[in-house]
């Protein structure tokens, strides 16, 4: 339990530029150092995350704290993660406040915003490439599995990024059409299967 709420204190307290930022680091501890989730597990557990309403990290940080050790888990993960983040705040308002507008304090945050920018693309990047089971931590898929994976990943980034459909709506859809595939792909498995 202290493991849990430790590991999670740390991610809060050193990533900087919030939830989507985190779970790299959550990802590298939580499969690769810790060893408490396979990858596999790891990628539904970052598609549960980004499902639901709330910040990712901290659905993140709740699903492996539950994984691991149930409720008590959940909870010590959550308040770890969470913790760094409510210190902060009250702690950058008070100062934000006193120095008012300030270049340089603009220019760490274009800065922070921009390094927060590139970790999400490598994120991105590496859950698709182990998706589509190339690279470390990479999944073993079908053929048919890395094109849907290819198709439904740009399918969502031209609804969302050029259509302006809600990621809600994208979320749904894809669920709908991933037990669509999956019943497919079972059907086609249980037919070649009594050949």
């Amino acid at each position: 339990m202290i493991n849990l709420f430790w590991e999670f204190f740390k991610i809060g307290l050193f990533t900087i530029g919030g939830g989507a930022a985190m779970i790299p680091q959550i990802q590298h501890i939580a499969t690769v150092e810790k060893r408490w989730l396979d990858n596999e597990e790891m990628l539904d557990c970052i598609a549960v995350g980004q499902s639901l309403p709330g910040v990712i990290a901290i659905n993140i940080a709740t699903y492996v704290g539950y994984r691991k050790r149930g409720t008590a888990g959940a909870l010590a993960a959550t308040f770890g993660v969470v913790l760094p983040a409510f210190v902060s705040i009250l702690i950058l308002a008070a100062v934000l406040t006193a120095i008012g507008d300030n270049r340089f304090v603009e220019g760490a945050f274009m800065g922070i915003k921009a390094a927060v920018c590139g970790l999400l693309i490598v994120t991105s990047i590496k859950l698709l490439l182990q998706m589509c089971g190339r690279g470390p931590g990479a999944l073993k898929v079908s053929r048919s599995r890395v094109v849907f994976t290819v198709i439904m990943s740009l399918a969502s980034l031209l609804a969302v990024g050029f259509f302006g459909i809600t990621a809600i709506l994208v979320i749904l859809a894809g669920i709908v059409i991933g037990i669509v595939y999956y019943r497919i792909e079972s059907m086609k498995s249980s037919k070649e299967a009594d050949r």
